[in-house]
């Protein structure tokens, strides 16, 4: 019989986040990253589910940037500017301060939806969206698309997509003044479902900032 509390609810983990001073890319590769930045997945490799999500990150002084693979896809992404949190995407929720005993969020608390499709005036270009989280003491400041670098391209069986998230569109975020960030991440996918970072939508990751994991800033 199954655990009604998962596996992961018992742990916290801390995930390390490479340093590439060389991001974000010049022309049309954004990030490049490799398999060094490769992102533990508590949610998929602790449990027998398989995980349609491969994703990478890093960071320099300049900002954080985030690399996504989606697979196991038979029909492409359909991702709606107007309802980005709902939508086929990938969502990224940080804290610039690694604040383990908040459940609510604050200013400087961050929710990031990287969406393939949907943007532009065809409705076909990639596009970040910020959205204030709920019960937030203090919002963050919202910047609008413009503010970030975003590419998408299609794969066999999903899509690849890579986000720049600037460090002023990252409240308080200085690597001297803190080595750890806190994080969350999931995929949301009409096709495919929800997919996790750790615990599921029966808990309310979306706006209880004690939930996110841990992101150890390396040096390079």
């Amino acid at each position: 019989m199954n655990s009604v509390i998962p596996a992961t609810f018992s742990f916290r983990f801390a995930l390390p986040l490479q340093r590439v001073d060389a991001l974000p890319l010049k022309g049309k590769q954004l990030l490049k990253l490799d398999e060094n930045c490769r992102l533990f997945w508590p949610g998929s490799d602790l449990s027998e589910v398989e995980q349609p999500l491969q994703l990478s990150a890093a960071w320099n002084p300049q900002g954080i940037a985030i690399a996504a693979q989606v697979s196991r896809k038979q029909h492409p992404a359909v991702s709606d500017i107007n309802r980005p949190d709902e939508t086929d995407a990938v969502q990224i929720w940080i804290n610039t301060r690694n604040t383990t005993t908040i459940h609510r969020a604050n200013r400087l608390c961050h929710h990031f939806c990287l969406l393939p499709n949907g943007g532009g005036d065809d409705g076909l270009e990639p596009v970040v969206r910020q959205l204030p989280i709920a019960r937030a003491t203090e919002d963050a400041t919202i910047f609008p698309p413009e503010a970030f670098t975003i590419r998408s391209e299609r794969s066999a069986d999903g899509y690849i997509i890579e986000a720049w998230l600037p460090a002023e569109c990252l409240n308080g975020f200085d690597a001297t003044e803190s080595k750890q960030l806190a994080f969350y991440a999931m995929l949301r996918d009409s096709e495919l479902g929800d997919h996790c970072l750790t615990v599921d939508s029966a808990f309310p990751f979306a706006s209880d900032p004690s939930l996110w994991q841990t992101l150890d800033l390396q040096d390079a």
